[in-house]
C-alpha cells in the first residue's frame, strides 16, 4: 500500500484558519483513501501547526520555507488541495502571486495541469467582498474545483468544516 500511496501524492496547502488546527484529520482520511500527503502551509499557518507531528504522520518534510538547492524536492503531486482556503490565499492564487512555497505549489499546479481542489473558509464579511467572488470565478476558470464557501458568522466564531467534500473532489485514480 505504501508504494501505491507514493504514486498518488496529494500536496495539501494549509492556510491560517481555525480548521487548520485539525488538519491531521484530513491527512489521516487521505491516507485511508490511499493518498500520500505532503503538507505545505502558508507562512501564517506554519506557526499554528505541529510541524514535527505532521512530518511523522506524512513521512514527508513540511515545506514551511523555500527549498534550498541541496534539499530534496517533495514527491511529484497527482493533485493539490487548498484547505482551509483563506480570503488572502484565494485572492493571491487568482492573481498569480508566488510569494511562498504554498502559493508556488498552487501556481505550478496550473502549468502541470494537476487537479486542484479549493475549500474556502472565510468570514462572511470577506466573502461579500467583490474581489473574493471574482477570485473564485477565476480559479474555477483555471480548472480548479472550488467547493462551497464555509463562511464564518461573527457571532459564531467558527463554521462547521467537514473534510469529506475535499476527499470526494479529488481524482479517483
Amino acid at each position: 500500500m505504501a508504494a501505491e500511496r507514493e504514486q498518488r501524492v496529494l500536496h495539501l496547502v494549509v492556510c491560517a484558519a481555525p480548521p487548520a488546527s485539525q488538519i491531521a484529520e484530513l491527512v489521516r482520511a487521505a491516507h485511508d483513501a490511499d493518498w500520500s500527503v505532503c503538507v505545505v502551509p502558508t507562512p501564517p499557518a506554519a506557526s499554528w501547526l505541529d510541524v514535527r507531528a505532521l512530518e511523522e504522520l506524512t513521512g514527508h518534510p513540511v515545506r514551511t520555507r523555500p527549498r534550498r538547492p541541496d534539499e530534496p524536492r517533495l514527491p511529484q503531486a497527482k493533485a493539490v488541495a487548498v484547505v482551509p482556503a483563506t480570503f488572502n490565499t484565494i485572492n493571491k492564487c487568482a492573481a498569480g502571486i508566488n510569494d511562498s512555497p504554498a502559493l508556488g505549489v498552487v501556481n505550478e499546479a496550473i502549468g502541470l495541469e494537476l487537479p486542484v481542489v479549493v475549500a474556502p473558509y472565510v468570514k462572511a464579511s470577506l466573502a461579500a467582498h467583490p474581489a473574493f467572488g471574482r477570485a473564485l470565478r477565476d480559479l474555477a476558470a483555471f480548472g480548479f474545483t472550488v467547493l462551497a464557501t464555509n463562511a464564518i458568522q461573527p457571532a459564531e466564531g467558527q463554521a462547521d468544516f467537514t473534510w469529506q467534500p475535499v476527499l470526494d473532489a479529488l481524482p479517483a485514480q
